[in-house]
């Protein structure tokens, strides 16, 4: 069955293509929720005319698509997760994990967009793909790092100040009775 699709859809097509796809689709899911109108005669006309609009439209989507990867272009986002023996992770880092990271450092990607070869199981540095636009995709790294190890580094330097802070208050009292016996003679 012959259908004009409204609306970008996954896995099938973009808005303003023709594409034949399945009874069952077209019947089930495209016609039912407007992400398409049947390819009639009719429709055919009115599409072409609205087809200066959908150009328009297309162009802007790359146009942001562009000006979006070259923001995420030096982005390096940390995820922070518990690890168990060998650096190995307690589940996985996930799509929706990279973008809520993302989401946190401004900028708005869908999780669907993220591309991962195999799920992310270990820390380390991770490239990871962004389908932006058909057209446009940005690199972005990931590195995976040691909840733990991430909260004692900031507990080791304060432990480290507070020693140092400590000690100079000891070399502070020291001094003063030292003053003190300068001052009486």
């Amino acid at each position: 069955m012959k259908v004009i699709l409204t609306t970008d859809v996954d896995y099938v097509g973009y808005m303003g293509e023709i594409k034949d796809v399945k009874r069952g689709l077209a019947r089930n899911f495209l016609l039912p929720k407007k992400l398409a109108v049947e390819a009639t005669p009719g429709n055919i006309k009115v599409w072409d005319q609205k087809q200066k609009i959908v150009e328009k439209h297309q162009i802007n989507r790359k146009e942001d698509a562009e000006s979006l990867s070259a923001g995420l272009s030096n982005l390096i986002c940390t995820i922070k997760v518990k690890v168990g023996e060998e650096g190995k992770l307690f589940g996985s880092v996930t799509t929706q994990n990279i973008s809520d990271e993302i989401a946190a450092k401004g900028f708005k990607v869908s999780k669907k967009d993220i591309v991962l070869d195999s799920p992310i199981k270990e820390t380390g540095s991770y490239d990871v793909i962004i389908k932006i636009h058909p057209e446009v995709k940005a690199s972005i790294k990931v590195e995976v790092v040691n909840e733990e190890e991430q909260a004692q580094a900031p507990q080791e330097s304060a432990a480290a100040s507070e020693t140092e802070t400590v000690a100079s208050e000891a070399k502070t009292d020291q001094d003063e009775p030292q003053q003190e016996q300068e001052n009486q003679e």
